[in-house]
């Protein structure tokens, strides 16, 4: 599928298989920092059936390699649900280094979500931005694209400092878990072979003893 102005303008844009996750879109030409690409479009709803409709489509992901749900904040009052088949925007993935980023055009319901380079693309360069999700079950949503400072996980970039913490916190605690794992393990070993050796010596005492008893019978 590729997109352009119109009929005299080359194509801006392009979904093609992704490396990151299913399908992305990618440049279709160079394209400047600062030029819009293409409008996030949507259904408008509240932030209530936002909510009602996020909650119902993870249940029925869960367990799926798919995990968007495709709901865009707009202001404290209206969310896109960007779930529709003539919202190629929907296709674009995250980056935990963006080379887009979504911006707001006007207000109320006159507002427009659109995605615009934030640097210089070339023919080829996949889109992507930053979904800005918070910590809420984080473990959910793991992040492919690869980047150098990528967390490995989708989260936005407010939240990425203290997610760091917060995994550090965890392998720490695994780490240790997994050390007084492998200590008492190896208490087990120790104490086995300890058994073995008292099992041993007792056995050497029977002999000991029994060598005893058939030197009294030879006299």
């Amino acid at each position: 599928m590729v997109q352009a102005s119109d009929e005299t303008q080359p194509p801006i844009w392009e979904i093609r298989t992704s490396g990151i996750h299913n399908q992305g879109v990618f440049a279709a030409c160079p394209i400047k920092k600062g030029e819009s690409i293409l409008q996030y479009l949507g259904e408008r709803i509240t932030h209530e059936e936002a909510d009602r409709r996020g909650l119902e489509r993870e249940a029925m992901l869960a367990g799926t390699d798919e995990g968007q749900v495709y709901l865009f904040t707009l202001d404290d009052e209206w969310v896109l649900d960007g779930n529709e088949e003539d919202n190629p925007a929907r296709l674009i993935n995250h980056s935990c280094e963006p080379n887009c980023e979504a911006i707001i055009y006007g207000e109320g319901e006159e507002a427009e979500i659109w995605l615009a380079a934030k640097r210089n693309l070339k023919a080829g360069d996949e889109l992507s931005f930053d979904y800005g999700f918070d910590l809420e079950s984080y473990e959910g949503h793991p992040c492919r694209c690869g980047s150098k400072s990528c967390v490995g996980f989708i989260v936005g970039e407010d939240y990425r400092s203290k997610l760091k913490k917060l995994l550090k916190k965890k392998r720490a605690a695994e780490g240790e878990e997994k050390a007084s794992t492998k200590g008492k393990d190896k208490k087990d070993k120790k104490d086995k072979k300890g058994k073995g050796r008292d099992k041993v010596k007792s056995n050497d005492k029977k002999n000991d003893k029994a060598g005893k008893d058939r030197k009294k019978k030879r006299k």
